[in-house]
């Protein structure tokens, strides 16, 4: 075989059927849209419209809450962990967020790790994540490990410190 003999597999490469280029094609004049009509016109946008009944998803009705306060964790068991160490993919004394993360163990977790107790777990490891559960944190400790979760001051607490400086507000009449 040569470079100028490589193909794709038959049927590898699918070309788009152009629309609208003459009847001879079968998709000339309309276009595959049939005649007339919103859904035919250009700029539409009826998904999920009923003809003027109430949709469905007005219908039902709403459950539950999504706290948009809520923190993003990207939860990692104990067992998962000693897997890790055991196959040679976590390596080195200190665990932290950067090396689970490049051990393929934690997905996302935009605010940190916290450390679940499931699992197995008999290696001796330092954590420094951003929270750890009691049964984690007993299990690490049990194999001669330790835990750091650093303490995170809201930015609320911030301000109020700085905004803090001995003197009384002035008091206005009135």
């Amino acid at each position: 075989m040569k470079l100028n003999e490589l193909r794709d597999n038959a049927g590898a490469r699918k070309s788009k059927i152009r629309v609208g280029r003459g009847i001879g094609s079968g998709k000339g004049k309309t276009a595959g849209r049939g005649q007339k009509g919103q859904k035919s016109r250009e700029g539409v946008s009826i998904a999920g419209f009923e003809g003027g009944q109430m949709p469905l998803h007005m219908r039902l009705p709403k459950r539950g809450f999504n706290n948009i306060f809520a923190k993003d964790y990207a939860e990692v068991n104990l067992g998962a962990i000693q897997k890790a160490v055991d196959a040679g993919k976590l390596t080195g004394s200190d665990v932290d967020h950067a090396a689970l993360k490049a051990a393929g163990l934690a997905r996302g977790g935009k605010h940190g790790v916290r450390v679940l107790g499931k699992g197995d777990f008999s290696a001796k490891l330092n954590f420094t994540v951003a929270g750890v559960s009691a049964s984690a944190r007993e299990a690490i400790e049990k194999a001669g490990g330790s835990v750091t979760v650093p303490e995170i001051v809201p930015a609320a607490e911030k301000a109020k410190a700085k905004h803090r400086t001995g003197r009384a507000a002035p008091k206005t009449q009135g």
